[in-house]
């Protein structure tokens, strides 16, 4: 495990500090708590931001930009309910779940940032408290990884995860939510509330047997969260209900997370988890600024 969580920091490391610059490499460069300068309203800017002062004197609608907070405190909420011990393309969802944290880690680390993890398997609730420096995000990434595997028939609880980062009231910062959000969507809630105070990135792991079916006749399903089983036999009218209802799920994901008013990054395991992650911070790095998404 050491070996190969090391080959993931290079890799991480490799491919990332070429491609980001800045202090905060990219997840945070949203509102901070310093004001800084005032520049003309652009359609798809914060209304919230409108320097009235600024306005009022100009007669043209103007916003005022904020200079982010030079500390940062990342919080992560990371899922690791039995559904995500499986994958059938280059590793498990687990797997990439770890990968995640990796990539967060780096991202936000350095400059007296701190950074802390809330891990949940549904059948317990590992806490690593908020701390900096290169040792404890490597021990961060580390914790994640050997977090035992949650026993067969244990379910999931991502809402109460959430809400277990939101009370006690934490420092405002970044908060990540990393999971498959498989299941019901309950944590939509508190996802919200999760937002009223952080800056809010959620990211979705997903298997190509998420969202479809192969054609390999009969087969035997297995939920991993219950223990219950099924044979079934694919057929393509199986195979197109199970991608609809597929879809149809995802899609209520996705608008869960949007009026949550989160980020959402969508990680695949048959993708290229690191591209994804570096066009999904290019793209907010680039809103935030003021420059088409």
């Amino acid at each position: 495990m050491e070996a190969g969580l090391r080959l993931l920091e290079i890799d991480v490391r490799r491919r990332l500090d070429g491609l980001l610059q800045g202090n905060h490499l990219g997840l945070v460069p949203g509102p901070g708590s310093e004001p800084g300068e005032a520049r003309p309203y652009a359609p798809g800017d914060d209304v919230r931001r409108m320097d009235w002062a600024v306005t009022a004197r100009t007669t043209t609608p103007h916003i005022r930009e904020t200079v982010a907070d030079r500390e940062l405190e990342t919080w992560l909420v990371v899922d690791l309910s039995a559904s995500l011990d499986f994958g059938t393309a280059a590793c498990e969802k687990r797997d990439l779940a770890v990968a995640t944290v990796a990539a967060i880690a780096h991202l936000t680390r350095g400059g007296g940032n701190r950074i802390g993890a809330l891990i949940s398997t549904g059948a317990e609730l590992v806490r690593v408290p908020a701390r900096g420096g290169l040792a404890h995000a490597r021990g961060l990434v580390r914790k994640v990884a050997q977090v035992q595997r949650a026993p067969e028939g244990v379910r999931g609880d991502l809402a109460s995860a959430v809400e277990q980062l939101r009370r006690p009231p934490r420092r405002r910062g970044l908060a990540v939510v990393v999971s498959d959000f498989l299941g019901d969507t309950d944590w939509q809630r508190p996802l919200r509330a999760l937002s009223l105070r952080h800056e809010l990135i959620s990211v979705e792991i997903v298997d190509p047997r998420d969202v479809e079916l192969p054609d390999v006749g009969t087969v035997v399903l297995a939920d991993p969260e219950t223990g219950r089983q099924r044979e079934v036999t694919a057929s393509p009218l199986l195979r197109k209900e199970f991608a609809a209802a597929a879809a149809e799920h995802r899609a209520e994901v996705a608008s869960g997370i949007r009026r949550a008013g989160s980020g959402h990054l969508v990680l695949r395991t048959d993708s290229d988890w690191i591209a994804d992650t570096v066009r999904f911070v290019v793209s907010r790095k680039r809103r935030w600024s003021g420059g088409a998404a």
